[in-house]
């Protein structure tokens, strides 16, 4: 169960994953902060339904100078007080799709490990700063299998998730009084899920085995993996194990 006092940031809120995290917040009655490139009405009619507070912060995490004005923006929208404050990392890309010898783009690498690595990063260090020090403090890294298996077509997906991963458990290791966790969340019906269905299969051999998943109806369902999720997040387990899968719960 959340807390109605609950102070939750989330990032890449306005679709898939991150927007049924900050949906299934706000039907808590948690207060949500979301940090995205546009803002959600979705979200907004959601907040105005049940009465909790929503603030919508624009930002494309993708670029070092948002990051750091995002981080701004978030430090100046947390409360000096909470119940729980809790920061749900989940903005991320698999692009670029391409197999390593193909990868010349270096401006695409770039923001890649800004959105995915970076980003989680900065802000993660601003919420730590931003926050009381002995409050209940809990963060999310939306992390992925892909960082624990390589997985050919996605060398810059899987490093930056794998990054994401050995990055949390520092964070974990260097703030003890802090529950983390890097979360792997599955395979999801969302909008990423139709992006690499998309892709070249000349640079990404496994793309049959994600349009025959799609096909088959294995793909889980955003709302049902956020509520698992912010079920886990909400426990008393959360954070005893730093590198997760939210299919194990």
């Amino acid at each position: 169960m959340i807390p109605t006092s609950t102070v939750a940031v989330v990032t890449g809120a306005s679709r898939g994953l991150g927007q049924a995290l900050a949906a299934g917040l706000l039907a808590s009655g948690a207060t949500v902060i979301t940090l995205a490139r546009s803002t959600s009405p979705e979200l907004t009619d959601l907040a105005r339904k049940h009465g909790a507070r929503l603030q919508q912060l624009q930002a494309d995490l993708s670029q070092v100078a948002a990051i750091e004005s995002a981080a701004g923006l978030m430090s100046a929208a947390l409360p000096a007080t909470a119940g729980r404050y809790v920061l749900l990392n989940n903005a991320g890309t698999v692009d670029p799709v391409a197999l390593s010898d193909a990868l010349f783009d270096a401006a695409a690498i770039e923001q890649a490990f800004n959105l995915n690595v970076t980003a989680a990063m900065v802000l993660a260090a601003t919420f730590l700063r931003s926050t009381p020090a002995g409050a209940d403090r809990r963060i999310v890294n939306i992390s992925s299998g892909a960082g624990r298996k390589p997985t050919a077509g996605w060398p810059v997906y899987c490093a930056t998730k794998a990054a994401l991963d050995h990055y949390t458990q520092v964070l974990a290791l260097e703030n003890p009084q802090v529950r983390v966790a890097a979360l792997a969340p599955g395979v999801i019906d969302t909008g990423m899920q139709a992006h690499i269905r998309s892709s070249d299969p000349q640079q990404f051999p496994d793309l049959e085995r994600f349009v025959q998943m799609h096909e088959g109806g294995h793909l889980a369902d955003a709302a049902h993996t956020a509520q698992t999720l912010l079920q886990l997040v909400a426990s008393d387990a959360f954070g005893r194990e730093i590198i997760d899968d939210i299919r194990n719960h």
